[in-house]
């Protein structure tokens, strides 16, 4: 009877320890699968600021075209009116 009572608690407690065990690793887990969310929000965000700063580039970029594409060609004219006016002379 004694022993029946002894194993009956530590089946209880075998029972209770696997629980337990159980429980934590779905805590662990879910505390893994947490820190991979925020460093996957984290990549996404910096991922949406270098696009951003792409685009800005790419803005900038074309103004400084045309702006260079403005300046050759009134350059171009202003060298080639004078080197008429010039061999005219």
């Amino acid at each position: 009877m004694l022993i029946d009572d002894i194993s009956e608690a530590a089946y209880e407690a075998i029972e209770q320890a696997a629980g337990e065990a159980a429980r934590a690793a779905v805590l662990a887990m879910l505390e893994r699968e947490a820190a991979a969310l925020r460093e996957a929000s984290r990549w996404r965000l910096e991922a949406q600021n270098n696009f951003q700063a792409i685009n800005e580039a790419k803005k900038a970029g074309r103004k400084n075209t045309v702006l260079a594409a403005l300046i050759g060609i009134l350059g171009g004219l202003a060298l080639g009116v004078g080197g008429t006016i010039a061999i005219s002379n």
